[in-house]
Protein backbone atom coordinates (compact mmCIF):
# COMPACT_ATOMS: atom_id res chain seq x y z
CA UNK A 1 0.00 0.00 0.00
CA UNK A 2 2.72 2.28 1.03
CA UNK A 3 4.89 1.72 -2.18
CA UNK A 4 2.08 2.06 -4.33
CA UNK A 5 1.74 5.56 -2.97
CA UNK A 6 5.51 6.03 -2.90
CA UNK A 7 5.33 4.97 -6.83
CA UNK A 8 2.45 7.09 -7.70
CA UNK A 9 3.89 10.40 -5.99
CA UNK A 10 7.52 9.91 -7.17
CA UNK A 11 7.31 11.29 -10.98
CA UNK A 12 5.81 14.64 -9.06
CA UNK A 13 8.74 15.05 -6.41
CA UNK A 14 11.44 14.00 -8.97
CA UNK A 15 10.19 16.69 -11.32
CA UNK A 16 10.02 19.78 -8.85
CA UNK A 17 13.25 18.36 -7.19
CA UNK A 18 14.95 18.60 -11.48
CA UNK A 19 13.54 22.33 -11.32
CA UNK A 20 14.41 23.18 -8.10
CA UNK A 21 18.23 22.13 -8.42
CA UNK A 22 18.73 22.47 -12.46
CA UNK A 23 16.68 25.41 -13.55
CA UNK A 24 16.65 27.46 -10.10
CA UNK A 25 19.62 26.02 -8.47
CA UNK A 26 18.79 26.50 -5.60
CA UNK A 27 18.28 24.62 -2.29
CA UNK A 28 15.36 23.57 -1.18
CA UNK A 29 13.79 26.12 1.85
CA UNK A 30 13.10 24.05 5.04
CA UNK A 31 14.29 20.49 3.46
CA UNK A 32 13.39 18.57 6.77
CA UNK A 33 9.81 19.47 7.17
CA UNK A 34 9.44 19.25 3.19
CA UNK A 35 10.30 15.51 3.54
CA UNK A 36 8.83 15.32 6.83
CA UNK A 37 5.53 16.49 4.56
CA UNK A 38 6.40 13.92 1.72
CA UNK A 39 6.20 11.29 3.94
CA UNK A 40 2.74 12.35 5.24
CA UNK A 41 1.48 12.67 1.88
CA UNK A 42 2.45 9.59 0.80
CA UNK A 43 0.74 7.49 4.46
CA UNK A 44 -2.38 9.75 3.70
CA UNK A 45 -2.62 8.93 0.17
CA UNK A 46 -2.39 5.24 0.94
CA UNK A 47 -4.96 5.37 3.29
CA UNK A 48 -7.07 7.40 1.56
CA UNK A 49 -6.57 4.98 -1.89
CA UNK A 50 -7.60 1.99 0.76
CA UNK A 51 -10.50 3.80 1.81
CA UNK A 52 -11.97 4.37 -1.44
CA UNK A 53 -11.41 0.39 -1.99
CA UNK A 54 -12.75 -0.50 1.27
CA UNK A 55 -15.46 1.47 1.85
CA UNK A 56 -16.46 4.24 -0.28
CA UNK A 57 -16.78 2.27 -3.87
CA UNK A 58 -18.28 -0.38 -2.34
CA UNK A 59 -21.20 1.93 -0.69
CA UNK A 60 -21.88 3.39 -3.58
CA UNK A 61 -22.22 -0.04 -5.88
CA UNK A 62 -24.68 -1.28 -3.31
CA UNK A 63 -26.89 1.34 -3.17
CA UNK A 64 -27.41 2.19 -6.55
CA UNK A 65 -27.86 -1.79 -6.95
CA UNK A 66 -30.50 -1.55 -4.38
CA UNK A 67 -32.22 1.33 -5.56
CA UNK A 68 -32.03 -0.29 -9.09
CA UNK A 69 -33.62 -3.70 -7.92
CA UNK A 70 -36.11 -1.37 -6.33
CA UNK A 71 -37.39 -0.64 -9.56
CA UNK A 72 -38.37 3.12 -8.45
CA UNK A 73 -36.71 5.96 -10.62
CA UNK A 74 -37.97 8.38 -7.98
CA UNK A 75 -35.45 7.30 -5.58
CA UNK A 76 -32.88 6.85 -7.70
CA UNK A 77 -32.92 10.30 -9.26
CA UNK A 78 -33.10 12.03 -5.27
CA UNK A 79 -30.18 9.23 -3.98
CA UNK A 80 -28.14 10.94 -7.63
CA UNK A 81 -29.64 14.24 -6.65
CA UNK A 82 -28.41 14.29 -2.80
CA UNK A 83 -24.91 12.73 -3.60
CA UNK A 84 -23.91 14.77 -6.16
CA UNK A 85 -24.85 17.91 -3.93
CA UNK A 86 -23.80 16.44 -0.85
CA UNK A 87 -20.40 15.51 -2.17
CA UNK A 88 -19.72 18.54 -3.62
CA UNK A 89 -21.04 21.12 -1.00
CA UNK A 90 -18.36 18.67 1.68
CA UNK A 91 -15.85 19.04 -1.63
CA UNK A 92 -12.72 20.98 -0.17
CA UNK A 93 -10.85 22.22 -3.56
CA UNK A 94 -14.59 23.83 -4.42
CA UNK A 95 -14.87 25.34 -1.02
CA UNK A 96 -11.32 27.19 -1.60
CA UNK A 97 -11.94 28.69 -4.99
CA UNK A 98 -15.21 29.82 -3.74
CA UNK A 99 -13.50 31.47 -0.96
CA UNK A 100 -10.86 32.93 -3.12
CA UNK A 101 -12.99 34.10 -5.91
CA UNK A 102 -15.04 36.03 -3.21
CA UNK A 103 -11.85 37.59 -2.40
CA UNK A 104 -11.15 38.83 -5.77
CA UNK A 105 -14.52 40.07 -6.53
CA UNK A 106 -14.65 41.87 -3.46
CA UNK A 107 -11.08 43.46 -4.38
CA UNK A 108 -12.24 44.12 -8.31
CA UNK A 109 -15.47 46.06 -7.01
CA UNK A 110 -18.16 43.82 -7.87
CA UNK A 111 -19.61 42.98 -4.66
CA UNK A 112 -18.61 44.64 -1.35
CA UNK A 113 -15.69 44.45 0.52
CA UNK A 114 -17.09 43.43 3.93
CA UNK A 115 -16.80 40.02 5.25
CA UNK A 116 -20.94 39.45 5.12
CA UNK A 117 -20.69 40.11 1.39
CA UNK A 118 -17.83 38.02 0.49
CA UNK A 119 -19.09 35.03 2.84
CA UNK A 120 -22.69 35.37 0.79
CA UNK A 121 -20.82 35.66 -2.62
CA UNK A 122 -18.68 32.75 -1.67
CA UNK A 123 -21.43 30.69 -0.28
CA UNK A 124 -24.29 31.46 -2.97
CA UNK A 125 -21.48 29.67 -5.59
CA UNK A 126 -21.14 26.88 -4.01
CA UNK A 127 -24.88 26.09 -3.61
CA UNK A 128 -25.14 26.93 -7.25
CA UNK A 129 -21.91 24.35 -8.55
CA UNK A 130 -23.50 22.11 -5.61
CA UNK A 131 -26.47 22.26 -7.21
CA UNK A 132 -25.30 21.69 -10.13
CA UNK A 133 -23.81 19.00 -9.71
CA UNK A 134 -27.01 17.06 -8.29
CA UNK A 135 -28.50 18.02 -11.39
CA UNK A 136 -25.73 16.44 -13.68
CA UNK A 137 -25.89 13.06 -11.91
CA UNK A 138 -29.71 12.86 -12.18
CA UNK A 139 -29.14 13.26 -16.13
CA UNK A 140 -26.33 10.85 -15.86
CA UNK A 141 -28.46 8.34 -14.06
CA UNK A 142 -31.86 8.92 -16.42
CA UNK A 143 -29.25 8.53 -19.68
CA UNK A 144 -27.77 5.22 -18.46
CA UNK A 145 -31.17 4.10 -17.73
CA UNK A 146 -32.47 5.40 -21.15
CA UNK A 147 -29.35 4.26 -22.73
CA UNK A 148 -28.61 7.56 -25.02
CA UNK A 149 -25.46 7.63 -26.09
CA UNK A 150 -23.19 10.13 -24.17
CA UNK A 151 -21.69 11.89 -26.64
CA UNK A 152 -24.19 13.99 -28.03
CA UNK A 153 -25.12 15.09 -24.27
CA UNK A 154 -21.62 16.67 -23.92
CA UNK A 155 -21.38 17.83 -27.27
CA UNK A 156 -24.43 20.11 -26.80
CA UNK A 157 -23.59 21.22 -23.38
CA UNK A 158 -20.30 22.20 -24.35
CA UNK A 159 -22.29 23.94 -27.19
CA UNK A 160 -24.37 25.55 -24.42
CA UNK A 161 -21.51 26.57 -22.53
CA UNK A 162 -20.31 28.37 -25.72
CA UNK A 163 -22.98 30.12 -25.85
CA UNK A 164 -23.51 31.36 -22.47
CA UNK A 165 -20.43 32.46 -22.51
CA UNK A 166 -21.05 35.30 -24.83
CA UNK A 167 -23.34 36.53 -22.82
CA UNK A 168 -22.10 35.94 -19.47
CA UNK A 169 -19.82 39.15 -17.49
CA UNK A 170 -16.33 38.54 -17.92
CA UNK A 171 -15.24 38.29 -14.69
CA UNK A 172 -17.30 34.92 -14.05
CA UNK A 173 -16.06 33.23 -16.74
CA UNK A 174 -12.98 31.96 -16.01
CA UNK A 175 -14.64 31.00 -12.20
CA UNK A 176 -17.15 29.01 -14.07
CA UNK A 177 -15.01 26.96 -16.10
CA UNK A 178 -12.75 26.61 -13.11
CA UNK A 179 -15.48 25.37 -11.03
CA UNK A 180 -16.08 22.37 -13.20
CA UNK A 181 -12.40 20.65 -12.33
CA UNK A 182 -12.50 21.65 -8.79
CA UNK A 183 -15.97 19.45 -8.15
CA UNK A 184 -14.33 16.28 -9.59
CA UNK A 185 -11.45 15.65 -6.66
CA UNK A 186 -11.04 13.70 -4.26
CA UNK A 187 -14.77 13.41 -2.56
CA UNK A 188 -16.91 13.73 -5.84
CA UNK A 189 -15.17 11.62 -8.40
CA UNK A 190 -15.15 7.91 -6.37
CA UNK A 191 -18.62 8.35 -5.23
CA UNK A 192 -19.98 9.61 -8.53
CA UNK A 193 -17.94 6.52 -10.13
CA UNK A 194 -19.50 4.39 -7.93
CA UNK A 195 -22.95 5.52 -8.72
CA UNK A 196 -22.43 5.04 -12.53
CA UNK A 197 -20.17 1.51 -12.31
CA UNK A 198 -23.13 0.19 -9.46
CA UNK A 199 -26.19 1.47 -11.46
CA UNK A 200 -25.02 -0.22 -15.39
CA UNK A 201 -24.22 -3.48 -13.46
CA UNK A 202 -27.91 -3.62 -12.00
CA UNK A 203 -29.61 -2.82 -15.25
CA UNK A 204 -29.84 -5.93 -17.36
CA UNK A 205 -28.64 -4.71 -21.24
CA UNK A 206 -26.13 -2.20 -19.42
CA UNK A 207 -21.99 -2.42 -19.91
CA UNK A 208 -20.56 -1.11 -17.10
CA UNK A 209 -17.55 -0.29 -19.52
CA UNK A 210 -19.62 1.53 -21.42
CA UNK A 211 -22.37 2.93 -19.58
CA UNK A 212 -21.20 2.40 -16.08
CA UNK A 213 -18.49 5.75 -16.75
CA UNK A 214 -18.82 9.12 -18.37
CA UNK A 215 -21.34 10.82 -15.02
CA UNK A 216 -17.72 12.60 -14.06
CA UNK A 217 -18.16 14.40 -17.49
CA UNK A 218 -21.34 15.54 -16.64
CA UNK A 219 -19.99 16.63 -13.13
CA UNK A 220 -17.00 18.57 -15.18
CA UNK A 221 -19.85 20.16 -17.73
CA UNK A 222 -22.81 21.32 -15.63
CA UNK A 223 -20.84 23.71 -12.60
CA UNK A 224 -19.78 25.76 -16.23
CA UNK A 225 -23.10 26.40 -17.32
CA UNK A 226 -24.98 26.77 -14.09
CA UNK A 227 -21.86 29.49 -12.96
CA UNK A 228 -22.25 31.35 -16.22
CA UNK A 229 -26.03 31.69 -15.75
CA UNK A 230 -25.17 32.62 -11.94
CA UNK A 231 -23.35 35.15 -13.48
CA UNK A 232 -25.72 36.64 -15.61
CA UNK A 233 -28.91 36.67 -13.30
CA UNK A 234 -27.37 37.24 -10.16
Amino acid sequence: MLAGAFRDLLPIVLVIAFFQVAVVRQPFPDLGNVLIGFVLVVIGLALFIQGLETALFPIGEAMADALARKGSPVALFAFAFCLGFGTTVAEPALIAVTGEAAKIASAAGVIGADTDAMQSYAFQLRMTVALSVGFALVVGVLRILMGWPIQYLIIGGYLVVMALTQFAPEDIVGIAYDSGGVTTSTITVPLVTALGVGLASAIRGRNPIIDGFGLIAFASLSPMIFVLLFGILV
